[in-house]
């Protein structure tokens, strides 16, 4: 058995689950340029406004931004039958401190 994790402070093993749930989704560039398009623009917008600035249909748009708004990357808004979607700067912001955390540099964000 390695016991390097009792030589240094454990990450919380939820902790670590997230992180790696965030790494993850941000692991295909399509959705990091869809999260980068609505921090950018800072509204909801709908699908069919994401499709005409994606280079990709609309189905791969929906599916990314499911995978986004499974981690909260985006929130989802409904307005009446159709959903609105807008960058989540909250989640966003306490990205890099986890990754401080993973680095051993600070403790893991409430």
């Amino acid at each position: 058995m390695n016991d390097s994790w009792s030589t240094s402070p454990a990450l919380p093993a939820d902790a670590a689950r997230l992180y790696a749930s965030w790494f993850r989704a941000l692991a295909d560039p399509t959705r990091v340029q869809l999260l980068h398009l609505l921090a950018a623009e800072a509204r909801p917008m709908s699908v069919g406004e994401i499709v005409e600035r994606a280079p990709v249909g609309q189905s791969t748009v929906s599916h990314h931004l499911k995978v986004l708004a499974e981690v909260r990357f985006v929130l989802p808004e409904k307005q009446g039958t159709s959903t609105r979607y807008s960058a989540n700067r909250t989640c966003l912001t306490v990205f890099p401190e986890a990754v401080r955390t993973i680095l051993g540099e600070s403790p893991p964000p409430c």
